[in-house]
């Protein structure tokens, strides 16, 4: 009976750690994408290149606090904002 509710400890602690674990590696996983995203763009404007570059640090600062919202949110609107660009880049050279 004990090692039962042992048990049942140890698997409610992962249910209720892993979505934690899960926002981590989405902040994570962001800023690998931004990453990839600045060396494959090519030539961007310097200013751009300024603003996210200051965006990814508050985001890693975020992280660095713990605080996984608040960095989710900021890479998420660097990716919308990367994409946005280069949606623009690629409909301007195909006209």
């Amino acid at each position: 009976m004990k090692r039962t509710a042992i048990s049942g400890l140890f698997i409610a602690a992962a249910l209720l750690a892993s979505p934690v674990f899960a926002a981590d590696d989405l902040c994570t996983t962001n800023l690998q994408k931004i990453d990839d995203n600045m060396a494959t763009a090519g030539a961007t404007s310097e200013g751009l290149d300024d603003s996210i570059a200051d965006h990814v640090k508050d985001a890693k600062a975020a992280q660095a606090a713990g605080n996984t919202k608040d960095c989710i949110a900021i890479t998420s609107k660097i990716l919308e904002r990367q994409e946005k660009t280069t949606k623009g880049d690629s409909g301007a050279s195909g006209s």
